[in-house]
C-alpha cells in the first residue's frame, strides 16, 4: 500500500452514517486522543466496574457500531463529555481504530501497529495497539489511551521507534527468533497464560493484517495462526512463514517499498495471511469460541 491508501477508510473504520461526527473532531492528536477516551473505557483497566451486559461491546468490532452505541446512550458530539461508567466498553484496539477513523475522515494517512508496550508493568510486555500516523513528513506512532496529564516520563503522541517502549510484533518475533528475549514476558498480563511465542506468533500476522487495512479483534483467529493454546510448542504453526513475514514487516518500516509491495501482493495472493470470509474469535468476555462472518456482522 502507498501512503494514499491510508487516507481512505478500511470496512472497520467507516463511520457509516455518523461521518458527520468525526468531521466535527479537530485532528490534532491530543484533541483526538481525548475525543477517543471521551467515548471508549477500556474494559479492563479503565478504573471503572463495568457490569456484566456491558463487556460484550468488546466484541462491537466496527466504529460504525461503536458510534451507534455511544449515539444511544449521548446523542451528543462526540467531545461532549460522558462519564466513564456509560462510555462503549473497548480496548487499545478500539482506541486505535477509532482514532484512525477520525484522521481517515479527514484524509490524514494513519494505520494500526499491533505489537507489545512496556510502559504499563514493570518487567511485562501488554499486547497493545497504538495509531500510527503521516505528519507530512514521517510516520509518527501515539497511543491515544494515554492521558498526558499522568506522568508517563514520555512523549506518548510521538513515541520513539527506537526507544524499547513498543515494539512491533514483527521485532518481537524476530528477537525472540534469534533467542534475545524471553517470550513468557510478552502476552495479555502477568496474571494470565495468554502468553509466550504462540501468541507473539499470531500478532505477527495481525501486524500484518492491519497493515492491510484489516483490523481485526486481537482475539480473532485465522489463516497460519495457531490455536495450540494449551501449549508453547508452535506445533502448528510454520515459523518460516512468520520468519518471512516478519522481515518483509520490519524491511518496510525501514522505507523498503520492495519490502510494502511483497507484503500487500503475499496478502492479497496467500489464503494463510489473511481472514478472508470468517474468522473464529476467542473472545475475552465469553467462555465460547464463535465463527464470525465478516461480511454479514455489520448487519
Amino acid at each position: 500500500m502507498d501512503l494514499d491508501d491510508y487516507r481512505s477508510h478500511s470496512p472497520y473504520s467507516a463511520p457509516g452514517r455518523h461521518g458527520g461526527l468525526l468531521d466535527a473532531v479537530a485532528t490534532d492528536i491530543p484533541t483526538v486522543a481525548a475525543t477517543v477516551r471521551n467515548v471508549i473505557v477500556h474494559y479492563r483497566a479503565g478504573g471503572v466496574e463495568l457490569p456484566d451486559d456491558r463487556l460484550e461491546e468488546v466484541n462491537h468490532r466496527w466504529v460504525d457500531r461503536i458510534l451507534d452505541t455511544d449515539q444511544s446512550r449521548f446523542p451528543l458530539a462526540l467531545t461532549s463529555a460522558r462519564p466513564a461508567a456509560e462510555r462503549v466498553a473497548g480496548c487499545c484496539r478500539d482506541h486505535t481504530l477509532l482514532s484512525i477513523a477520525i484522521l481517515r475522515q479527514h484524509r490524514i494517512p494513519s494505520r494500526s501497529r499491533v505489537g507489545f508496550a512496556s510502559y504499563f508493568t514493570p518487567g511485562w510486555h501488554h499486547d497493545h495497539v497504538l495509531v500510527e500516523y503521516w505528519n507530512g513528513h514521517r510516520w509518527v506512532w501515539a497511543d491515544p489511551e494515554l492521558d498526558p496529564a499522568a506522568d508517563w516520563g514520555f512523549d506518548g503522541y510521538d513515541i520513539d521507534p527506537t526507544a524499547g517502549l513498543f515494539d512491533s510484533a514483527a521485532r518481537v518475533w524476530s528477537a525472540y527468533r534469534a533467542g534475545a528475549i524471553d517470550p513468557d514476558v510478552y502476552g495479555v498480563s502477568p496474571e494470565l497464560p495468554i502468553r509466550g511465542a504462540w501468541f507473539i506468533h499470531n500478532y505477527v500476522l495481525h501486524e500484518l493484517a492491519h497493515r492491510q487495512k484489516d483490523e481485526l479483534l486481537l482475539w480473532d483467529s485465522f489463516g497460519a495462526m495457531t490455536d495450540d493454546l494449551a501449549t508453547d510448542h508452535l506445533t502448528t504453526a510454520d515459523l518460516t512463514l512468520a520468519d518471512e513475514i516478519a522481515a518483509l514487516l520490519l524491511a518496510a518500516d525501514s522505507g523498503d517499498e520492495a519490502a510494502e509491495k511483497a507484503l500487500a501482493d503475499r496478502y492479497a495472493t496467500d489464503n494463510r495471511l489473511r481472514p478472508g470470509a470468517q474468522v473464529r474469535s476467542f473472545s475475552p468476555v465469553s467462555p465460547t469460541v464463535s465463527t464470525v462472518d465478516l461480511r454479514v456482522s455489520r448487519r
